[in-house]
């Protein structure tokens, strides 16, 4: 009979597996998104929901229930900013993200995040591209007013031909330095 058999064992003794989860309970907290496999990031998320319901209301008793899971830095963000984040939302903190099986050993792999997650990445890309699409958009049509379409291209090809030689050029040195070495004279013994 199957009574009681609630979670995953993972192949890990209990104390391994308990170990297990505290570490990426703490990365989780850290980097509010990690990369996984699936079966532990469905054994993680009851873990880091719990804790992100004690961290709703800031109390010594509930932080002192989070610290026996997580160390002092990673409580002291739980509950200064994870925590008043999710005050309004209730429950379904995370999301389990399906990557698809690992290469090396066909695991399959899912990213666990928090549901507000943003890439910093692409918040960063994407300020920056508009500033940058804006900016040619002006350029090109005071230069359709007042040059030919023609002399834009001409423009064009040159900066791109005085890159290709430079790397040419970076190449060649290295080889050059590799000949002298490799070139050795066998002695004759008699």
């Amino acid at each position: 009979m199957r009574h009681g058999m609630v979670n995953r064992k993972l192949g890990r003794t209990s104390a391994h597996r308990n170990a297990l989860f505290r570490n990426q309970l703490a990365s989780l907290i850290d980097r509010e998104r990690i990369i996984t496999t699936l079966p532990k990031a469905k054994e993680l998320r009851p873990q880091i929901e719990r804790l992100i319901t004690l961290a709703r209301t800031d109390s010594v008793h509930n932080r002192r229930q989070a610290a026996r899971v997580v160390d002092e830095a990673m409580v002291t963000k739980l509950f200064d900013t994870l925590g008043p984040r999710f005050a309004e939302r209730p429950g379904g903190y995370t999301r389990i993200v399906k990557l698809g099986p690992r290469r090396g050993d066909a695991a399959e792999v899912a990213i666990l995040e928090f549901v507000d997650y943003k890439l910093e990445t692409e918040a960063k890309e994407e300020a920056p591209a508009k500033k940058t699409k804006a900016a040619p958009k002006k350029e090109t049509k005071s230069k359709a007013k007042a040059e030919p379409a023609e002399d834009e291209e001409e423009d064009a090809a040159p900066k791109k031909a005085a890159k290709k030689p430079a790397a040419k050029k970076k190449a060649a040195p290295a080889k050059a330095k590799e000949k002298p070495k490799t070139t050795a004279k066998k002695k004759s013994g008699k």
